[in-house]
């Protein structure tokens, strides 16, 4: 079992930043990719970005050049710094984690960019 924390979510303006948090718990030394995702209300849940254990990333084109996602292994935390913001990007981010065949989900933290 993977037990995900989330914390880093608020209220910002357009053009502001925000870091957001994902602590891993439990059985963390099988975890392979960690990431996170979004759902917009009236949106399916889509990929954010990701990394993988030797830190390669992939991000999702809405957010690519904004967002940068990075792990800290150490702390078996993973961080996703959100600059740029826009409207577009209000949702609930949700962070991920894969060990073995199974993906594990946080409880979700809200993110509200508006003027």
């Amino acid at each position: 079992q993977v037990q995900l924390v989330e914390s880093g979510g608020g209220l910002v303006q357009p053009g502001a930043s925000l870091r957001l948090s994902c602590a891993a718990s439990g059985s963390i030394f099988s975890i392979s990719i960690m990431g996170w995702y979004r759902q917009a209300p009236g949106k399916q849940r889509e990929l954010v970005a990701n990394i993988n254990n030797s830190g390669s990333t992939n991000y999702a084109h809405a957010v690519k050049g904004r967002f940068t996602i990075s792990r800290d292994n150490a702390k078996n935390t993973v961080y996703l710094q959100m600059n740029s913001l826009r409207p577009e990007d209000t949702a609930v981010y949700y962070c991920t984690a894969l060990s073995g065949p199974k993906y594990y989900w946080g409880q979700g933290t809200q993110v509200t960019v508006s003027s």
